[in-house]
């Protein structure tokens, strides 16, 4: 997206490329939205998000699913935290399915599907493959966070599907080029995103893809909001969190 392209009352403020394999993280002010483009459409992106000011609240992705009996994601639905409130709210999708179900994977899944040993930088040089975990933990401690605090992830433009018998399946070539989400931050949100394969694509070759991030100013929504109205529970989920924020920002 360039600045010229960008909404009307929203300003780039800022614009980076996360390299495949590669990770991302940021705070980003209520308000400000974060837009993700799957430049290569390989499907590659994971995101934790967290209260920045209370990191203990944290995405909850089994509540987020429940309370919109929604499994498939895409504009205004909301990502809901583990008090009920909202972090992020999705204002616009072009990619139409994300995955809140799978999870991410570490080291031994990127073994088991690839073949071969993922090692370390230090051994392996630019044959080392990085993975959602060690990707979420070197992030999330730029924060003062570690391993106890990964959660389940949310990962855009992934499609999983849950079969008759409940296992997940994953569903190729759902995948687009430049396929992208713009999520709100409802309250000062700390997010990190990993740039790697989903926990379940079954693809033999390590080939995941750049991601492009872009932030906007923050924008108030309007009373109208589509993310605000969608359900009785996104109400009470922003009637919480507005009520934390006028606390917060007292």
């Amino acid at each position: 997206m360039n600045p010229a392209d960008t909404p009307p009352g929203a300003d780039l403020l800022r614009e980076e490329i996360i390299a495949a394999g590669g990770y991302w993280t940021r705070t980003l002010d209520r308000w400000q939205r974060l837009r993700i483009t799957d430049v290569e459409g390989r499907q590659a992106c994971s995101l934790l998000a967290y209260n920045a000011d209370q990191p203990t609240e944290r995405f909850n992705a089994p509540d987020t699913v429940k309370i919109q009996n929604q499994i498939f994601l895409t504009t205004g639905r909301v990502l809901f935290s583990d008090l009920g409130r909202v972090l992020f709210s999705i204002v616009d999708d072009t990619g139409g399915h994300h995955d809140a179900l799978a999870g991410f994977g570490d080291s031994a899944v990127d073994a088991a599907r690839y073949g071969t040993d993922t090692g370390t930088y230090r051994d392996l040089g630019n044959d080392f493959q990085r993975n959602a975990r060690d990707n979420f933990v070197m992030a999330l401690g730029r924060h003062g966070l570690g391993r106890r605090d990964l959660v389940m992830s949310f990962n855009p433009f992934a499609r999983v599907r849950v079969a008759p018998e409940g296992a997940l399946e994953w569903e190729p070539d759902a995948g687009r080029n430049g396929a992208a989400i713009e999520l709100r931050a409802e309250m000062r949100v700390l997010v990190a995103i990993s740039a790697t394969p989903h926990v379940l694509d079954p693809d033999p070759r390590y080939q995941p893809g750049p991601l492009r991030v872009e932030i906007q100013t923050a924008r108030a929504p309007g009373p109208d909001d589509a993310c605000r109205t969608f359900s009785d529970e996104a109400r009470r989920g922003f009637e919480n969190t507005d009520d934390y924020w006028a606390q917060v920002s007292a």
